[in-house]
This record gives C-alpha cells, sequence and structure tokens, in this order.
C-alpha cells in the first residue's frame, strides 16, 4: 500500500519534505503548491512532481504535508481535513489554541490521521532513551529536566519567535516525559536580531512535582542541543550533537569509587535520518492504523505550554521596564 502525497508550502523545510517524500517507499509524491509561484516550480523540479494549485494538491492527494508558515497552518490544514485527508502539519500545529482545537475536532469528526511536525520525537536521541525500558529503566520518575537547545542566527522563521521555532521541541519532550499537565510557567528573554523573542528561558511545573528549565537561543555562536534528566533512580544526560548518552543508577552499571553502590553506563547511536522516520510513522499511521506519533492533542498541549512561555516572557520584560 503507498500513500498519494502532497505538500504544501515549499519554503525551506517544505523543500526537505518534498525532496524526502519524493524518495519514501510509501509515498507518492503527486504535487505540491507554493504562493510564490517560481518557488513551487523550482522546488517540483527538484522533486519530480508538478507545482499545482493547493486546491489540486488536497483533491489528487490522499495525505497532504503541511509546511508553510504558521499563520497558514489552520486554513490550509483544514481545508485538507475538511476534504477527508490525512494531515502532517508542521509545528506548531496552529497561531491558536483555538485554531488547534478546531483542528483536533475536525480530524476526529472526519476519521483522519492529524500528527504535528515535532521531529525531535524521531531522532537518534530520543530513540536510544527510549529502547531498552526506556526512560524508567534508566532513572525512573523523572524530577527535574533541563533541555538546551541553542544555534547560530539565520535569517529564516523570523515570523515566529525563538519559543514557537525552536523551544517548542524541548517543551513537546519535556510534556511527553514528565506525563503530566503543566500547572505553572516562569520565563525570562528578549528580542536580539529580530522583531520577536530570539532567547528565552523558561521553568516549567507539572501536576506530579516534576521540574523542567528549558532554554533556548537563536542567535548564539556555536550550536548546543543537550537533555539532563534526575529521577527518583537516577541521573541521565544526553548530548544530541555527540550522539552519546550516559546515565548513573544503583546498582547497575561499571562501578563508580565516587558514588557507593551506583554504576556508569553509556550508549551511542548512529546519525540517523529523523525526517525520514517522521515520514515512515505518518505512513504507517495512514495505511496501517499505527499509533499516531505527536498527535494533534500532543501538537496542542506543545503550542499551549508555548504560548505561556511566551506569555511570561512578556511579562517579566513588562515588570522589568516598570522596575
Amino acid at each position: 500500500m503507498r500513500l498519494r502525497l502532497g505538500i504544501l508550502g515549499a519554503g525551506h523545510f517544505g523543500r526537505f519534505h518534498a525532496l524526502k517524500a519524493a524518495k519514501a517507499p510509501r509515498f507518492d509524491l503527486i504535487g505540491l503548491h507554493d504562493a510564490d509561484p517560481a518557488r513551487a516550480a523550482l522546488v517540483a523540479g527538484e522533486a519530480g512532481c508538478p507545482a499545482l494549485s493547493a486546491e489540486a494538491v488536497i483533491a489528487a492527494a490522499d495525505a497532504v504535508i503541511v509546511a508553510a508558515p504558521t499563520a497558514f497552518h489552520h486554513g490550509l490544514a483544514h481545508a485538507a481535513l475538511s476534504a477527508g485527508k490525512h494531515v502532517l502539519v508542521e509545528k506548531p500545529i496552529a497561531a491558536t489554541l483555538e485554531q488547534a482545537d478546531d483542528l483536533v475536532a475536525l480530524a476526529r469528526a472526519k476519521g483522519v490521521v492529524l500528527q504535528v511536525g515535532q521531529l525531535e520525537r524521531f531522532s537518534g536521541g530520543m530513540r536510544a532513551l527510549r529502547a531498552e525500558g526506556g526512560l524508567a529503566a534508566r532513572v525512573g520518575r523523572p524530577l527535574y529536566m533541563e533541555a538546551i537547545r541553542i544555534a547560530p542566527f539565520r535569517p529564516r522563521s523570523l515570523d515566529v519567535s525563538v519559543v514557537l521555532d525552536l523551544m517548542i521541541h524541548d517543551l513537546d519532550l519535556a510534556l511527553a516525559l514528565a506525563g503530566s499537565p503543566l500547572v505553572g510557567v516562569d520565563a525570562v528573554g528578549s528580542a536580539v536580531a529580530s522583531p520577536t523573542i530570539d532567547i528565552a528561558n523558561a521553568r516549567l511545573r507539572f501536576g506530579n512535582g516534576a521540574v523542567a528549565t528549558v532554554t533556548a537561543s537563536r542567535v548564539s555562536l556555536h550550536m548546543e542541543r543537550r537533555l539532563r534528566l534526575f529521577g527518583d533512580a537516577g541521573y541521565l544526560n544526553l548530548d544530541h550533537l555527540k550522539r552519546e548518552m550516559f546515565w548513573v543508577r544503583r546498582g547497575e552499571g561499571a562501578s563508580l569509587e565516587q558514588i557507593p553502590e551506583h554504576g556508569l553506563s553509556q550508549a551511542t547511536w548512529a546519525e540517523s535520518d529523523s525526517l525520514e522516520a517522521e515520514h515512515a510513522s505518518f505512513a504507517a499511521a495512514c495505511l496501517d492504523g499505527a499509533p499516531i506519533e505527536a498527535d494533534g492533542a500532543a501538537g496542542r498541549a506543545a503550542l499551549d505550554a508555548a504560548l505561556r512561555v511566551e506569555a511570561a516572557v512578556k511579562a517579566s520584560l513588562m515588570a522589568a521596564g516598570a522596575g
């Protein structure tokens, strides 16, 4: 079984989707659309598919990937879902919670797949973390998480803040790892090289008592992507860029003189293609009825967390100005 796939949006990331989908074993790329006809023609030529109107893409496809700017996510995804098509929409799921709720309800009513492009769930590091018993087997129940995601400045994705651009990946992971509702947010941040927030740090509190600190920057001189987890049974450090992870736990691993009765375990992983894994997951959900990784509800929760972080940053800036 194969899926007739269309792509709506052929910008920086839409192009990656198109090129990857053109070679995917379970996709037939039937066409793509972009608001810029010249861009659409260029990417369609690279991917070996026709450039079509948005309406034509939706009509011809079984499923669509929405990779347009965030402001257009709801309109394009709504049109595709209304036509009974499966949808993979890039993160954030929409610009507002009301729009997200509309998409979730519509997908449920139509009985189709709504998946959100929370790409970090498909990274080699997160797959390594989930392997062999997952997080519980390494640190037990998470008590504290620290995620850092910083990158050099690039003049794209500036239609949204760094919170919706980069931090939302780690907000989604923190929600998934905590397994508990978000009950409180404190945050600081600032615009540096764009009109929106370019650096931000947030402290999240969850209903089960877990806490997470999340830092994101898109104006740094180098890249850094790390995750630390403290649990009731151990400690774990994961470095996405070095592709290595180690954890300390009682009674397991190589013995540690400095921590009696505890041992050190390590794991590494080969470089992997997260986008390819995301496409395969989407195809499996659509064609095989497999569970949806990062479904509409998860996308909505990540958006809610991101908007709360943005609100907290703005409140902190106003308080600083008043002071």
